[in-house]
């Protein structure tokens, strides 16, 4: 059973009653929501648009069978715009998983090895295509290299902060835990296929929530042992952001 929370999302669902139609027997019923919050922000880059985490929230809201969503994402504590973010996503009510954010830095200094050396360029490079690079295309990134080291800058830095374990591991302690038989993922890490593959083998039912094209081949393979796959396209207007839609659905 869907109740709308809000009369916009009241609106848009008399819009789109085929979206919740789809989606009451996956929230209808006890369901637990994990969401990987990076790997959401990044479908951005595919989709032209981008998913609100406050509408989502009021959206899943509405359904009878969510639990409290858990929200998977790191804090940036040299960012307060990172720290404010996840505030904001206690606040607004789901159970929110982080830690800190690692800023790995990768040297870009050349002063030391010749104009042809692969040497730094193989940190940014995987093997199989820097071994097409021709010692001329080497020479010509290694100039501009020196050239930032002359400028000043020495190395970049990094953001490193994957919950793939911690998914994983509240996915198999939960089927344990919780009377649950109905679990949600909005991730489509390949990562992720051994976790959704053992509650699959338990006789859980499992949605993966994502967008074509970005769904991993091993996730997509397990299609043929129940997994279901939701591609969140179809509830755009439910969870876009606001200055994305049309003016109707703001």
């Amino acid at each position: 059973m869907f109740t709308p929370h809000t009369s916009r999302i009241k609106a848009i669902a008399e819009a789109f009653p085929g979206s919740i139609t789809a989606l009451e027997p996956i929230f209808g019923q006890e369901n637990i929501t994990y969401i990987d919050w990076g790997n959401v922000k990044n479908w951005s880059n595919r989709l032209g648009w981008h998913v609100c985490n406050r509408r989502l929230y009021q959206f899943l809201r509405g359904f009878t069978g969510p639990t409290k969503p858990k929200f998977y994402y790191g804090c940036d504590y040299q960012d307060p715009e990172s720290e404010a973010l996840i505030q904001a996503v206690k606040l607004l009510g789901y159970d929110v998983h982080t830690k800190p954010v690692k800023h790995i830095r990768l040297p870009i200094d050349v002063s030391s090895i010749s104009a042809e050396s692969p040497d730094i360029i193989k940190i940014f490079v995987f093997n199989r295509l820097l071994s097409t690079f021709s010692v001329e295309m080497i020479k010509q990134l290694n100039d501009h290299l020196r050239e930032l080291n002359k400028k000043g800058t020495r190395y970049f830095e990094d953001l490193k902060c994957n919950f793939d374990v911690e998914i994983g591991r509240d996915m198999l302690v939960d089927s344990v835990l919780s009377s649950a038989n109905n679990y949600s993922l909005w991730s489509s890490d390949s990562d992720f296929a051994d976790p959704v593959n053992d509650l699959l083998a338990q006789g859980k039912k499992v949605t993966v929530f994502g967008t074509s094209g970005l769904v991993s081949r091993e996730l997509n393979q397990l299609r043929t042992n129940g997994l279901q796959v939701f591609d969140i396209k179809k509830i755009k207007e439910f969870i876009c952001w606001a200055r994305e839609l049309p003016p109707e659905f703001k």
